[in-house]
């Protein structure tokens, strides 16, 4: 029966030995997040007719403004992620530290997860496409205790586990275990995500750049040099403003998305744990490559901080490669030269 519908739930379980240390917990902790998944996305669909579209009244730590159903996901899956005890904390976007789970049926729990609940929640109010990211990694703090602050702070190369969900003309989730990449598009009408997207490959190029244009003149030279050869070799411009939207076309159709430092974030603005990290294992396993404005390799970085920012590029290998080249042409910095 080659049409038969492979729901995330059995895929995830028949693929439970690709760990060699796997006993059930992540597979448990998956389905968790695909729960949430779907919480979260029957919200987001009748967002408008329960009024939780629009500004919390706070403030996230980086110093934005929250939305309401920014804090509704946020809380959805700390709430999901605490009823099966595979999971001893978490850290979010949305919250100052991370938040130790308590044990449950006397479980020690193996695994911490970082997520942003809703990339792109500025779209939120104008009905375009949001997303949530996240990752997993084993914890290296004693399981007998409660999870510490080097749990999370570990490079990305160590990410066990990431995906994104993007809820837009319909819903997938999409993540990796280090295996490959596979995709699942929820159907409503029996509530469940079913395999859709088996083993996804990023083209090697594409004819899409994705950047924040308007920024154009807050970039550095060889940035301001790359998106100029963008335009001349006639690549067709695409900004969403949702990581996970943007990254999600160029996964499929091939191309490069980029957000460098400005004069405003010298560093870059995107979070390395919770959008930076996930998104390069991912768009890494499927093919593709991911690094900073520096020219490191995303996974590589060293998080010094819960809420690090980072510049990056990241989507098509061959396309991450000119863009390399480009800085390393034109770049007053001479360790790029």
């Amino acid at each position: 029966m080659a049409n038969r519908i492979v729901t995330l739930d059995e895929f995830i379980i028949k693929r439970q030995n690709d760990f060699s240390y796997a006993t059930g917990e992540l597979t448990g902790l998956l389905r968790d997040i695909g729960v949430a998944a779907k919480i979260v996305n029957r919200e987001v669909n009748r967002a408008g007719l329960v009024n939780i579209l629009g500004i919390h009244g706070a403030e996230n730590s980086s110093g934005e403004s929250v939305q309401k159903l920014d804090m509704y996901a946020n809380d959805k899956l700390i709430e999901c992620l605490s009823n099966s005890g595979e999971c001893c904390g978490i850290a979010s976007e949305e919250n100052e530290d991370f938040v130790p789970l308590k044990a449950v049926a006397s479980k020690n729990a193996s695994y911490v997860v970082l997520f942003d609940p809703l990339d792109g929640s500025s779209n939120i109010d104008v009905n375009v496409s949001v997303g949530t990211i996240f990752s997993i990694y084993r914890r290296v703090s004693p399981e007998t205790g409660e999870c510490s602050l080097e749990d999370f702070l570990q490079k990305g190369v160590e990410q066990v586990a990431a995906g994104y969900v993007i809820y837009g003309t319909s819903t997938i989730l999409v993540y990796t275990t280090g295996n490959g990449v596979n995709g699942f598009t929820l159907d409503p009408s029996i509530g469940e995500f079913c395999l859709s997207h088996r083993n996804i490959q990023i083209p090697k190029t594409g004819q899409y750049y994705s950047i924040n244009q308007g920024y154009y003149s807050k970039f550095d030279l060889e940035m301001r040099r790359y998106i100029d050869n963008c335009s001349d070799e006639n690549l067709r411009l695409r900004y969403i403003g949702t990581m996970v939207a943007d990254i999600h076309r160029i996964l499929f159709q091939g191309g490069i998305f980029l957000y460098p430092n400005t004069r405003k974030y010298p560093n870059g603005k995107l979070r390395l744990l919770y959008e930076c990290n996930p998104m390069s294992f991912i768009v890494e396993q499927a093919g593709g490559k991911a690094i900073d404005c520096r020219l490191k390799r995303i996974l590589d970085i060293k998080p010094q901080e819960l809420h690090m920012r980072s510049s990056i590029v990241i989507g098509s290998p061959q396309m991450v490669d000119e863009m390399k080249a480009f800085v390393e042409k034109y770049s007053a910095n001479p360790a790029f030269s």
